[in-house]
């Protein structure tokens, strides 16, 4: 279903009409964390598991899953093949599994992860369980790949039609890409989306707008979890009218009147630009998808490659370096968390943060480490004793007595989850500052009345495997060349996207996705062009139609344009046939006749 098609409804219905669990797998920690509060607020039981989080928090949450009433357990796919989820999954009543973002199991899915590959052991141990696959993004070969790595017994896709027909295409090919960006946000009402790639630049672009009178701000995952939440609030309830964002800002994004969306930057894949450009237009009201592209990007394709796929010696230096940076000895560090800052890490080791990135990316999918960037925690406690201890406790420690008293008057659920806390407000209600309150919080967790997990906001490093030497530290060149070859053809099928001038948008974009004969939009900067020739969608069609029927590949234009005009007006055939020229679709060769250009 397409992005904002309402995907969550056709498994959180019929979990909720079912009795039991409902598991769902996605990869995304600020998805699942958005889902999961979206749900609470309904007064319906979620909760999350995922990498970073402590044994205890998993424990805790799992045995609700088991012996609670929780209806929907989201977890990430890593999650999957610990022992601790294999052991206790099997005693849950689990009455549906959905597998969200599902196009990242297929090797030829442009977001691939290998962690997805477990999924299938988890009908092993939970049999006859109905598994429901759901992505906004699947070529053919994706959904096949899907069907199989996820044992379907046979072939079985609903799908929607990819079509948008309220959201209108346009690529424009500009040297001035911020002067052209200004003139599409002053002459477009409404709230609006702008992509780019880099942090700097959503704060630069951010900038330039604020400075010519509009209301910007910019959005990337290097900001606090608070910080982000109040940008997004901003812009959700309009005090803000554009934002200035990396791919960061996408999930749980519920605005449906963006009037637009703008990509400053090319996007690496079709799927990836089909995916943002549908956050605009929710509303079913007319909504612009603008790409802004120049030569200049055709030159950063080339070193995306490079930066993206570094050489494997680059890589090996890179865990090299990381095992240095937190101190791990050789033969150590399996199944450990590590707080991670790429920064610290780049400028320690004198290296390109991307390339570090990208590294870790690549030694993720060889199963050496695992990468959690958007661990965005608050505060958590648990009370680890029961209530009558608890009373006895306070009796006997009365300096304790008016705290505790607060956290349970302020958080429910303390006894048998942990609860998320806000020091800050602590500190408020309490009319004290907030280092009394870690003060308290901290004497609490070492007195084993709480357990005391303090917030966090920076990604993690997991080492999946103990830390190797060079000699064990295997890389498959043929996983790592195939990788890049699919990153190749999917870049440069957007490339493709954006230099094309002769062809419908819409039609592009719904060809990509396998849907056969697709019509043209009629309204996208290509159709635009048609249109402007004051014929109707129909009547160009019916004479391009006769063209086609009357011609054998080549043809002489002026004995065509007379059969033509014995249908139609002789006017209406030349207009036809003179944006046919202009626009590369038929051209005359050496023998003077016309011949068709294959795209």
């Amino acid at each position: 279903m397409p992005t904002g098609g309402g995907k969550s409804i056709t498994f959180q219905v019929p979990a909720l009409a079912k009795e039991g669990i409902c598991i769902v797998v996605t990869p995304l920690i600020a998805l699942m964390k958005d889902q999961v509060d979206n749900l609470v607020k309904r007064n319906i039981k979620a909760v999350a598991v995922y990498s970073g989080m402590r044994k205890e928090e998993i424990d805790i949450t799992l045995d609700n899953c088991i012996y609670g009433n929780i209806k929907f357990l989201y977890c990430s796919p890593e999650r999957l093949d610990k022992e601790i989820f294999k052991h206790r999954v099997q005693k849950m009543n689990v009455n549906l599994i959905a597998v969200d973002e599902s196009h990242c199991i297929s090797q030829w899915g442009y977001d691939f992860r290998p962690s997805y590959l477990k999924i299938a052991d988890l009908r092993k141990l939970v049999p006859n369980v109905p598994v429901l696959a759901l992505t906004a993004t699947a070529t053919h070969p994706v959904i096949e790949d899907i069907q199989e790595k996820l044992l379907f017994k046979k072939p079985n896709v609903i799908s929607m039609s990819f079509e948008r027909k309220n959201l209108i295409y346009l690529v424009r090919e500009v040297d001035d890409k911020l002067k052209y960006l200004l003139k599409i946000i002053t002459t477009t009402k409404g709230s609006g989306i702008v992509y780019t790639r880099t942090r700097q630049k959503a704060k630069d672009i951010s900038s330039f707008l604020n400075k010519n009178k509009i209301s910007a701000d910019f959005y990337h995952a290097g900001l606090t979890d608070e910080m982000r939440h109040e940008k997004h609030t901003h812009w959700k309830s309009g005090e803000c009218r554009v934002i200035i964002a990396t791919n960061a800002f996408g999930m749980g994004i519920d605005k449906h009147d963006v009037r637009f969306v703008v990509h400053f930057d090319l996007p690496d894949s079709v799927e990836a630009y089909y995916q943002e450009a549908g956050r605009a237009g929710r509303d079913e009201k007319k909504a612009y998808a603008v790409l802004l592209f120049n030569g200049n990007d055709k030159l950063s394709v080339q070193k995306r490659i490079g930066t993206n796929f570094p050489d494997i010696s680059t890589i090996k230096l890179i865990y090299n370096a990381l095992g240095n940076y937190l101190q791990i000895p050789i033969g150590s560090g399996k199944s450990m968390v590590y707080d991670f800052y790429y920064q610290d890490f780049a400028v320690n080791y004198k290296l390109n943060i991307q390339i570090v990135y990208s590294s870790l990316k690549i030694l993720e999918r060889e199963g050496y480490v695992e990468l959690v960037d958007e661990l965005n925690s608050p505060s958590k406690v648990h009370f680890t004793v029961q209530r009558d201890d608890l009373y006895k406790f306070q009796v006997e420690n009365m300096t304790f007595d008016t705290f505790i008293k607060l956290l349970l008057r302020s958080y429910t659920g303390l006894f048998t989850d942990f609860a998320g806390i806000d020091e800050m407000l602590l500190a408020k209600r309490a009319g004290t500052n907030v280092d009394n309150i870690y003060s308290y919080l901290k004497k609490l967790s070492q007195l084993k009345i709480i357990t005391y997990i303090p917030r966090k906001n920076n990604p993690v490093i997991i080492f999946t495997e103990v830390r190797m030497d060079d000699k064990n530290l295997f890389i498959s060149i043929d996983n790592y060349n195939r990788r890049k070859y699919q990153y190749e053809i999917k870049v440069n099928a957007m490339l493709h996207y954006a230099e094309t001038v002769n062809k419908c948008r819409s039609q592009m974009l719904l060809s990509y996705f396998g849907d056969k004969d697709p019509y043209r939009c009629g309204q996208c900067d290509f159709c635009q062009g048609r249109n402007e020739l004051g014929l109707s969608k129909y009547e160009f069609d019916l004479i391009l139609e006769e063209l086609k029927k009357l011609s054998d590949g080549t043809f002489f234009m002026e004995d065509m344009i007379d059969k033509i005009s014995l249908r139609f007006k002789e006017g209406d055939v030349i207009k036809v046939f003179q944006w046919l020229l202009d626009k590369g679709k038929i051209h005359k060769n050496d023998e003077g006749k016309t011949e068709w250009i294959k795209s």
